[in-house]
């Protein structure tokens, strides 16, 4: 394990739904004092050179305080990544940079890691960072499996129940697994010109994990956060985006699609 790199760490208060709190405009009010809570820490994108690791990278970095660094099996792909998306940040007079490295070492530094990685390649990942992790960490699973036929796309349910129980399964002890940003349309969120206007469902087992993630979450413009419960609940949310591919496939003028619970 690395050594203690001086985080604030989160207490474990057992599974459930814990229903963020909501001011008037249905924003998640989770505890007073939360942004400043959560002010500059690190997160880390492992596949951050990618599809959903690309647009993640670019949105927290452009609208939260957070310190974004992007992870790749070779550093030299994420390194150079990461100066494209700075210099897309800059362009747009942002004051914010995106750093890169090999995924162990970016895992090291962060307090949340987000696996945005291909659902065949998370439990591998995992054991391939898991002494960067420590007590307290929070891994982030948006994979889902899919396949695809003559019909369209369909929800390739694994063996464990939902890539994010693979996993909850893989995770150290001590470690946090949380479900969310399974049904963003990478290519809309990556486009920082496009507005969100969307819902992100946050699962997991751990209470004040999940409230962390979603406060991260909503500090994106655009996407609010819903607590949709424990791991066990997993299958029907990745089930959606296979269905959200299919609608906008079959419909014309339909693209990039996202939920909206009203």
């Amino acid at each position: 394990m690395s050594p203690p790199r001086g985080r604030t760490r989160t207490s474990r208060s057992g599974g459930g739904t814990v229903g963020f709190d909501r001011g008037e405009d249905g924003r998640s009010r989770n505890a007073e004092g939360a942004s400043a809570r959560l002010d500059r820490m690190r997160i880390a994108i492992l596949g951050g050179t990618g599809d959903i690791g690309e647009g993640l990278a670019l949105r927290l970095a452009a609208d939260t305080p957070h310190r974004v660094a992007i992870g790749s099996r070779d550093a030299e792909k994420a390194e150079n990544k990461a100066e494209e998306y700075s210099t897309e940040l800059e362009s747009r007079g942002l004051d914010a940079a995106v750093t890169g490295g090999e995924n162990a070492a970016v895992a090291a530094d962060a307090r949340i890691v987000v696996l945005a990685v291909p659902p065949y390649h998370v439990g591998d990942t995992v054991e391939a960072v898991a002494e960067s992790l420590e007590s307290g960490d929070v891994l982030v699973s948006p994979a889902t499996g899919m396949k695809r036929d003559e019909e369209g796309f369909h929800y390739h349910k694994p063996g464990a129940g939902s890539v994010t129980k693979i996993v909850a399964d893989a995770a150290p002890e001590g470690v946090a697994v949380v479900g969310a940003f399974h049904n963003l349309a990478a290519a809309r969120l990556a486009n920082l010109d496009a507005d969100l206007g969307i819902d992100t469902l946050v699962i997991g087992d751990d209470d004040d994990a999940k409230r962390t993630v979603a406060d991260v979450a909503e500090g994106i413009e655009g996407l609010r956060a819903l607590d949709a419960g424990g791991i066990a609940n997993a299958p029907e949310i990745e089930g959606l985006t296979p269905l959200l591919i299919n609608v906008a496939q079959n419909n014309d003028g339909l693209h990039d699609l996202g939920v909206r619970f009203q």
